[in-house]
């Protein structure tokens, strides 16, 4: 039997904080700049970004509050004790297959971006196996090393990513931001939409409540993951719109790794700054993959306690890899991402949060 006690295999609520942080910080970091420029059209788009991250921790709250509800149990036991076993399997099987696309959505994007930036030579195709290989057999492995790898990856982006928004502070043109608060507030609220598609990640909180050493603190992890990516879209907006302006952001495909080929470091002894970016920012997609892949995992072996996590990791793959191929143009691959998101909105935040109120009004708990 293993020495290690019990507190010692879960997780604070500041360590799963860095994890929400991990996965909200994603693909939605290199394209949020272009949409939110769009539909703002001004520097004040900042102030969307603080506005739907406000939004983003009221829904991520009532997540908090129901997983807490039921401290020890998957998120298909708790549905089922709150709305019957057949409403259960039905529910998870959705939340699965969320999760799912959300895997092929990702590894995609690997493969669509790498080839775009690192490897020009290299079919999308075999990129995106790659990935998916290294993915597979991290959500093979332990569930809580897989999260406690947040406290070594998380750290290392957030530093690369200081170090270049240093570097560009030169290069920011004041006019770029002139007029301020020129936006009304109708299209703020607008464009609140569609930066808040960028927050999606903190759901994972239905799911890893159940290893947080006091799972009453989740309500308190979620307010630390969202105030890490909420601070940083902010500043990255920030930049890209004085760098660049918000005409030219309108129309470049990845902004912020725009932003990271315009950094001059002194001296001419590093070149490529985005190379070293985008390889330290596949640090965070590779998590992110992983545990969207392992809370798939998590949910199937909870409704299917006879089949083995490694048969539905050889079951699953194929169909992760066929799914993320069928996006032919990057007008459908983010289509793909928009449609998901919307799928998402409905099936774990709206969802869970009727079930929310339904376990308050009945009084249904769980137990330590």
């Amino acid at each position: 039997m293993s020495a290690q006690t019990l507190s010692e295999k879960l997780i604070g609520k500041n360590h799963m904080g860095l994890n929400i942080a991990s996965v909200t910080i994603g693909v939605g970091i290199l394209t949020f700049p272009r949409t939110l420029a769009k539909a703002t059209g001004a520097f004040d788009g900042w102030i969307s970004v603080l506005l739907s991250g406000a939004m983003a921790y009221g829904i991520a709250w009532l997540l908090a509050k129901l997983a807490s509800r039921f401290p020890r149990q998957t998120f298909f036991e708790y549905t089922s004790l709150i709305a019957t076993r057949p409403v259960g399997y039905v529910l998870t099987f959705l939340v699965c297959i969320y999760t799912l696309l959300f895997v092929a959505f990702e590894i995609r994007a690997i493969g669509t971006i790498s080839k775009q930036y690192l490897f020009f030579n290299t079919p999308v195709e075999m990129i995106t196996l790659s990935f998916l290989l290294v993915v597979q057999y991290a959500a093979a492995g332990s569930r809580i090393s897989l999260l406690r790898l947040n406290l070594v990856f998380l750290p290392i982006v957030l530093f690369v990513m200081a170090v270049v928004l240093a570097f560009t502070q030169p290069l920011i043109q004041m006019e770029n931001v002139r007029p301020y608060f020129s936006s009304s507030w109708s299209t703020l609220l607008k464009a609140c939409k569609d930066v808040g598609i960028s927050y999606s990640g903190f759901e994972i909180i239905l799911f890893y409540t159940m290893l947080m050493k006091r799972p009453q603190d989740a309500t308190k992890s979620v307010l630390i993951g969202l105030l890490i990516p909420v601070v940083l879209y902010a500043i990255i907006y920030i930049f890209v719109v004085a760098v660049f302006s918000t005409e030219v952001a309108k129309n470049l495909t990845y902004p912020t790794i725009e932003l990271a080929k315009e950094v001059e470091v002194p001296g001419g002894f590093f070149e490529r700054v985005e190379s070293m970016f985008f390889t330290i920012w596949i640090m965070t997609i590779f998590n992110t993959c992983a545990m969207w892949l392992d809370i798939t995992l998590l949910n199937l072996t909870s409704m299917f306690r006879r089949v083995d996590k490694i048969v539905w990791i050889l079951v699953l793959s194929p169909v992760i890899y066929f799914i993320s191929m069928l996006p032919q143009t990057l007008i459908n691959f983010f289509s793909f991402g928009d449609w998901l998101v919307y799928y998402g909105i409905v099936i774990v935040y709206l969802l869970p949060i009727l079930l929310f109120g339904i376990a308050c009004l009945r009084g249904v708990k769980g137990h330590e």
